[in-house]
């Protein structure tokens, strides 16, 4: 299914989880027109969490669970930021300055807002339902990826959990990633879960009191299809281990 703002994909899926990508395109609608910035600059980690995207689609189809991918860039606006947050519709990001963005009035605030944002997490919240209406209650399983370097500073961690205070099932899964000899696993390293900046997960997960998970992956091992295939195996064993055994 696909909507103006979102695709789903299995929706019918019948695993009690739902996978939710906030950053899965770069794409521009046509109403917004090329927001005042070279089509390379399109391509960057600005506009989109590269590789994202089909790493959720492959642990959507290996846990038989729905997944669901806001598909408009985050310069369009961030799906995973909450209203009045500066990174909303950034007006510069990574050094780069985004004109169309700049001194956006409060109607096209609000349109944006309303089109996309709303709309977006409209469908989680359905998909959501859904579970619970079923007698699931659904983990909730946030997909991101990260820059190999920013500003400068190198990322060592090829994969890294964020969590917030409820950190149960984040920490059985680091503690299965960490099975894995030789890759190096972060703990809310170099980004947390804070209720305060994220939306997706506190606004899906923590408010209604499901099981979730944050996860981020290094670009550059997730920017090819091999990549995004043996990464999403790493992940999917640590979480099938991790729920193994709350239960």
């Amino acid at each position: 299914m696909t909507g103006h703002a979102f695709r789903t994909v299995n929706a019918r899926g019948a695993a009690p989880m739902i996978f939710i990508c906030d950053h899965a395109s770069n794409r521009v609608p046509p109403e917004i027109g090329d927001l005042g910035i070279d089509a390379a600059e399109m391509q960057r980690h600005i506009a989109w969490d590269i590789g994202a995207a089909a790493v959720t689609e492959i642990l959507a189809q290996r846990f038989d669970a729905p997944a669901l991918f806001a598909t408009v860039s985050r310069l369009v606006i961030d799906c995973n930021r909450n209203w009045g947050d500066p990174g909303l519709m950034p007006e510069i990001s990574d050094g780069t300055p985004i004109p169309a963005n700049r001194g956006i009035g409060a109607a096209e605030q609000k349109r944006r807002w309303d089109v996309y944002h709303r709309a977006y997490h409209a469908a989680i919240d359905a998909a959501i339902e859904a579970k619970l209406e079923a007698g699931q209650r659904p983990t909730i399983v946030a997909i991101h990826s990260m820059t190999p370097a920013m500003k400068g500073v190198l990322r060592p961690w090829q994969i890294a959990m964020c969590a917030h205070e409820e950190r149960g099932l984040n920490d059985r899964v680091l503690a299965e990633l960490r099975r894995n000899a030789g890759i190096v696993v972060g703990d809310n390293e170099p980004y947390n879960l804070d209720p305060r900046e994220d939306f997706s997960i506190p606004h899906h997960a923590m408010r209604r009191g499901l099981p979730h998970l944050q996860v981020e992956f290094r670009q550059d091992e997730i920017d090819s299809p091999a990549g995004q295939a043996r990464w999403a195996a790493i992940f999917a064993t640590a979480i099938q281990a991790a729920l193994a055994e709350s239960r």
